[in-house]
């Protein structure tokens, strides 16, 4: 990679800004959506009270509506900057059918390379817009939630209060399992990590 490649701004100083609270505001719905599960469990486990923030319901409920506010919000101005600054446009599409198949085989493999980080690979790309989505499904189930009276349109779209419950767990889980795969995906290839940080 040339000089002047390295030295060019790929992130911008607004998608690192998204980038950060929504790693904080993640990290504070995810601790404290447990406490809230705990309290009324859908399935026969619990989450263990260390990994858990709030101290009980009602603290666990202030720091999820808190949270919730964070992620909500900065969400709408990363995706209203990604479209109209054209980074959506340049940066995830096209995609491809065929290209991810490949891409997916090459990962399984290891051999998945990542070189140049101006670009995203399909899987990439793929990644990034179905944990978009998540985030998107995790918001409006938790409105059913909230306020499920308030939302009658998204408790239908949802199945109901009930399960617009399990929606929520489950894009909840991908998110999880999306932050998991990428914290080891940062730590194969540290240097994404610096241009989180300093944009170049």
């Amino acid at each position: 990679m040339s000089s002047k490649a390295r030295n060019q701004n790929v992130h911008p100083l607004w998608l690192r800004f998204c980038h950060w609270v929504n790693a904080i505001a993640i990290v504070l719905m995810v601790m404290s959506g447990w406490r809230i599960y705990n309290a009324s469990p859908l399935f026969s486990f619990t989450f263990p009270d260390a990994l858990t923030l709030g101290g009980w319901l009602g603290g666990a409920l202030q720091w999820h509506f808190a949270a919730m506010w964070l992620f909500g919000l900065n969400g709408v101005l990363y995706l209203a900057m990604n479209i109209l600054s054209g980074r959506m446009r340049q940066r995830f599409l096209p995609l491809s059918a065929h290209q991810l198949k490949n891409d997916l085989l090459q990962a399984f493999k290891g051999r998945l390379l990542h070189t140049d980080l101006r670009h995203y690979n399909m899987v990439q790309k793929c990644a990034y817009l179905l944990v978009s989505i998540a985030g998107i499904v995790l918001v409006s189930s938790g409105l059913v939630v909230w306020k499920s009276v308030q939302f009658p349109l998204l408790r239908t779209l949802m199945g109901g209060y009930d399960a617009a419950r399990m929606v929520h767990f489950y894009a909840m889980s991908f998110i999880c399992a999306f932050v998991i795969v990428h914290l080891v995906m940062v730590a194969l290839v540290p240097k994404t990590l610096l241009l989180m940080l300093r944009g170049r």
